[in-house]
């Protein structure tokens, strides 16, 4: 496994590392205390943009590496996991975290960020769960304009409709969601979760602190209570809800997300 950025990347903060299972692309930045940041289904590291300058800002040193399949990371393998999925993440934080982290995962990506804790819990000081589904089965009709937000062959139109349907509060500009979508690699890290057939993952505030950051008016993951959040997750989870917010959260309120990712980080280093 090593380490080899291209001349042109060291500048930028862009890593390739070749990993057991291909190069992973990462981007890093900022100096302090790690903290890992995991995007949602199918979508790439282009979601954090508007918080990631406000976490290093405040003195944090952000890992970032874009999906299998999204820039140069190679795809996921056939018969990958959520496991291998965790140790790519893994491996790119012995290189480049400088100690524990703190992993910050976006919707889906809290499957990554949770296995994360499990497999890896010397590497992982606390999760942050970003408008994550905890169990709840989703609503048909919201399903439906999830799995539109991907066909990529509808019309603008007929994908702003599916995308303010499930990911968006309403009055907030939804367009800003129109690219981004990456099908196959949804699919593939469906694919991975559906593969991972262990449960002990799940609860991953057992040992471990756990921000759930909650989207108000989120259609999909509907805002659980604290206690529900203790009942699924362990006994470390505690709750904040960002209003005026949907599913996608990060472009529509990235300073409260930055918000409140500081603070629990800042707990965490106390």
């Amino acid at each position: 496994m090593t380490d080899t950025p291209r001349a042109a990347d060291r500048h930028a903060g862009i890593r390739l590392l070749e990993l057991p299972h291909g190069p992973l692309e990462v981007q890093v930045a900022g100096d302090g205390p790690a903290i890992v940041l995991i995007p949602s289904l199918g979508r790439g590291q282009e979601d954090f943009d508007a918080v990631a300058p406000m976490l290093i800002a405040a003195g944090f040193r952000l890992i970032r590496a874009e999906p299998r399949g999204i820039g140069r990371s190679a795809p996921l393998r056939d018969g990958a996991t959520l496991h291998d999925m965790a140790a790519d993440l893994a491996a790119a934080m012995e290189i480049l975290a400088g100690g524990p982290a703190l992993v910050a995962g976006h919707a889906a990506g809290n499957w990554v960020a949770r296995m994360l804790g499990h497999d890896h819990p010397a590497l992982v000081r606390g999760i942050a769960m970003l408008a994550a589904v905890t169990g709840a089965e989703v609503d048909p009709d919201i399903g439906r304009a999830i799995t539109s937000s991907f066909d990529l062959s509808l019309p603008d139109a007929e994908r702003l409709r599916h995308l303010r349907r499930a990911y968006f509060a309403p009055g907030h500009d939804a367009s800003v969601w129109l690219a981004g979508w990456h099908p196959a690699v949804a699919g593939a890290e469906r694919a991975a979760r559906a593969a991972t057939r262990d449960r002990a993952w799940l609860r991953a505030a057992e040992r471990t602190p756990l921000l759930y950051l909650a989207a108000a008016e989120d259609a999909i993951a509907p805002p659980p209570s604290e206690a529900e959040l203790q009942a699924a997750l362990g006994p470390l989870a505690r709750r904040v809800v960002v209003e005026r917010a949907g599913h996608a959260l990060l472009p529509e309120q990235p300073g409260a997300v930055a918000g409140a990712l500081i603070g629990f980080a800042r707990e965490l280093w106390r």
